[in-house]
């Protein structure tokens, strides 16, 4: 019956097939992003703690208000924005919840919705569920910069979403204040709305700062900032995070929400209240993971690939144009059936019928591979002795 399918030529995700390919090579999994190394033992206390004490049937439809009282905390905080918890807070399973979730509110047939490319993967199944149309913008390697004139360009009468990501998966680049502040001129006076996806706010390295929407009041008035539980705290699997968005925007997102999930799961909530407590329990990533980055390219100095800068995330991109020839997803293959190590090819973060608007080098664009180091030491060392080899 694939006739009736809306998206017959949709498979299985990549990192899916990745992860499977190492299990049956028994390969070292460096390709889907999530930590191999567990969640604070106190946090899984406190929701041990709520689940005894009871806190197990529905929470309120937009999160726990303490939750949200903390998280407002911290956004003005953080990002010198006053934020009310009861109207412009919502509670979601992940990031990936509160992405589909904002584009369904918003989105209908035919509006055209500007995506940044190369992009994580559920942006454009998402904008296609609804009827949107995915205007790419693609970034060209090694520096994946944005031409904010050139970006401009692409903006029509038409444009009813803009989504951006910072910090950026795949590329492990970030946007700057200069950046943020290009975005807000050229949506100035416009009701385009900004989807900001920020679900690695607090994995930026070097000292730099994190350019998020709400620290523009002009942006943050049409914006939706998305943010994770799950990737600050290590516990993907949990399924946990939070939109913030002005309460014309937020009532909108409810609407899709509470029929969508409703409610997230209510121990969870309050121990991340608890935990949010103490500010040291985020604040100490960046210094976390950048040792875990310089750690694994110490280990890949004497290593064929070559890494391109990784400015946040826990994502590290590798040029592997010195060994092969084969196109990224062989390679990738090749890695993790040969080598033992399992990677993502960066191709498949482009949208497929945009092979046209890809970049003009695209030879160099095939021949990046993106590598997870959220990983113990122990785990990171055993992958750079095999990629050395190569």
């Amino acid at each position: 019956m694939t006739h009736l399918s809306k998206f017959p030529n949709v498979g299985t995700t990549i990192f899916t097939v990745m992860s499977a390919l190492a299990e049956q090579h028994k390969a070292i999994n460096l390709s889907q992003g999530f930590p191999n190394f567990d969640c604070s033992e106190s946090l899984q206390e406190l929701v041990h703690t709520h689940m005894k004490n009871g806190a197990n049937q529905y929470a309120p439809m937009a999160g726990l208000m303490r939750l949200r009282e903390v998280l407002a905390q911290k956004v003005e905080k953080m990002y010198v924005r006053p934020t009310n918890p009861d109207t412009e807070i919502t509670i979601t399973v992940g990031g990936a919840q509160g992405l589909f979730t904002a584009i369904g509110a918003f989105v209908r047939p035919k509006d055209e919705v500007i995506v940044i490319e190369p992009a994580y993967d559920s942006y454009v199944p998402s904008i296609e569920t609804f009827g949107g149309k995915v205007v790419p913008y693609v970034l060209s390697p090694p520096q994946y910069k944005i031409d904010w004139a050139a970006f401009e360009q692409l903006i029509t009468p038409k444009t009813k979403m803009i989504v951006i990501n910072t910090p950026h998966n795949p590329t492990g680049k970030i946007l700057n204040m200069e950046d943020l502040a290009h975005l807000a001129k050229i949506t100035e006076g416009s009701n385009i709305i900004v989807l900001s996806d920020e679900v690695y706010e607090h994995l930026i390295f070097d000292g730099a700062q994190h350019a998020s929407v709400l620290r523009f009041p002009e942006l943050a008035a049409r914006s939706l900032s998305v943010f994770s539980f799950g990737k600050t705290f290590h516990a993907t699997g949990w399924r946990m995070g939070y939109v913030v968005a002005p309460e014309v925007l937020m009532r909108e997102f409810r609407k899709v929400h509470q029929f969508n999930v409703f409610s997230v799961n209510t121990p969870m909530q309050h121990a991340f209240a608890d935990f949010l407590e103490d500010e040291n329990n985020y604040l100490t990533l960046p210094s976390f993971y950048q040792a875990k980055r310089d750690f694994f390219l110490d280990k890949m100095k004497n290593s064929r690939l070559h890494p391109l800068e990784s400015e946040g995330t826990y994502f590290q991109l590798f040029d592997y144009s010195d060994v092969s020839d084969m196109k990224d997803t062989d390679f990738c293959r090749f890695l993790t059936t040969e080598i033992g190590v399992a990677a993502i090819p960066v191709s498949v973060f482009y949208s497929k019928n945009n092979k046209t608007k890809r970049p003009s080098k695209l030879s160099e664009t095939s021949k990046i591979i993106r590598l997870c180091f959220a990983k113990t030491e122990e785990t990171l060392a055993a992958a750079a002795l095999k990629l050395v080899r190569i």
